[in-house]
């Protein structure tokens, strides 16, 4: 064989990897660089020392929702003195009473002693029928009397104190015949509030 087919196979036998002794040599090599590339770190990391701010927690709530306050009870009314009422003992009595005085047209309810209702007007009977003066009791009531004695006059909320006279609905212009002249809001005051037996005092 002359130089140029030396030449030849050596190049030939360098592309294709020579001898099987040269392949695992070339083999090996690989495999040794292919394992020291993929074993893993052994470099451990620094363990964090610093740990993380703790949050602040909010203390709970101890504020209760503050309840409204209850609203003022209403301070009971004091009662009327007597000082202007002229009925010593109707004031005197005890339970409910009534007061008329004849020259002043005015006339009251009591309680015990207070006024409760009045002074309101009223008119008394003319001078031939006069309103008879003293202290009495309510001995009847009827919502709607009829006046046998003047033709079935109607009377309204009577209360009668005396024989033929009571509080009742009537003009406030013109004297009636004895009895106790009232408006309707009054004399209904009177009828509601009168019972049988309550002391009724009438000063001239």
């Amino acid at each position: 064989m002359g130089a140029v087919g030396l030449a030849s196979a050596f190049a030939l036998a360098a592309c294709s990897g020579g001898s099987s002794d040269a392949g695992s040599t070339t083999g090996g090599g690989a495999v040794a660089a292919g394992a020291s590339s993929s074993a893993p770190a052994t470099t451990t990391p620094a363990p964090t020392t610093s740990s993380p701010a703790p949050t602040p927690s909010s203390p709970p709530s101890t504020s209760k929702a503050t309840p409204k306050p209850a609203p003022p009870k209403p301070k009971p009314k004091p009662p009327v003195s007597t000082a202007n009422v002229p009925c010593a003992k109707a004031a005197a009595a005890s339970g409910t009473s009534a007061c008329v005085d004849l020259s002043a047209h005015r006339a009251w309810l009591l309680e015990d002693g207070n006024v409760v209702y009045g002074p309101v007007s009223m008119l008394p009977g003319q001078k031939a029928n006069p309103t008879p003066t003293g202290t009495f009791h309510v001995l009847s009531k009827e919502k709607m009397h009829y006046s046998r004695e003047f033709d079935n006059a109607k009377m309204p909320n009577s209360v009668f104190f005396y024989p033929g006279d009571a509080f009742h609905t009537g003009s406030l212009r013109a004297y009636s015949h004895g009895c106790v002249h009232l408006s309707a809001t009054s004399s209904l005051k009177f009828f509601n509030t009168l019972a049988v037996g309550d002391v009724v005092q009438v000063v001239p």
